[in-house]
């Protein structure tokens, strides 16, 4: 009987320090997977200081990881998904003032999504980055472009990239975005 504890006990050991010393990937390679291009990002905001910025994410993933997101209703992905169609077309006519909608839109869906609101912009990219590091630079050139800090062009290519964002948000996550409408193909001319 001892023997056989002694025994489960020594396995026990092992397993956890392989596990400790190969099997979870607190930082580095892990959060580099796990947040993308939003690695770098915060990596680059902490001159390339690696454990701050690694510091920095994982406190996001503490604050943010248990964040349960919402599902649209049908009614209300329909709903967004007519005022992106709405926002796209007006685009060509006013592309300074179609960014500014799109932001907000994405801000507001974010928030009906069960983010933080959109009033404290990095606090929502911040609990958008845990689940959707992949999409948000599209949200994140839209803001700064609708700031007027961009050409038409900037304008243009910040609509497209975000509108990954806005699939993966108004489809629930399931990837199967709603459409209506037709939608621009890059390089059309409009987003």
């Amino acid at each position: 009987m001892t023997t056989v504890v002694i025994i489960v006990a020594v396995v026990l050991v092992v397993a956890a320090g392989l596990y400790f010393a190969f099997g979870r990937q607190p930082g580095g390679r892990g959060l580099q997977r796990r947040f993308g291009p939003e690695y770098d990002r915060t990596l680059a905001r902490h001159d390339g200081d690696a454990k701050a910025a690694e510091h920095e994410l994982s406190e996001r993933l503490k604050r943010h990881r248990s964040l349960d997101e919402r599902p649209l209703s049908p009614e209300d992905r329909a709903r967004y998904a007519e005022r992106w169609t709405r926002i796209q077309g007006g685009f060509v006519d006013a592309p300074q003032q179609a960014v500014a909608e799109a932001d907000a839109l994405l801000a507001e869906l974010a928030r009906d999504t069960g983010f933080p609101d959109g009033s404290d912009f990095e606090e929502q990219t911040a609990a958008l980055s845990v689940h959707h590091a992949e999409h948000l630079g599209g949200y994140r050139r839209v803001h700064a472009v609708q700031r007027g800090a961009g050409s038409t062009e900037d304008m243009r290519e910040a609509m497209i990239e975000a509108r990954g964002l806005f699939d993966v948000l108004v489809s629930n996550g399931n990837g199967s975005p709603v459409r209506q409408g037709h939608h621009h193909a890059e390089g059309s001319g409009t987003a």
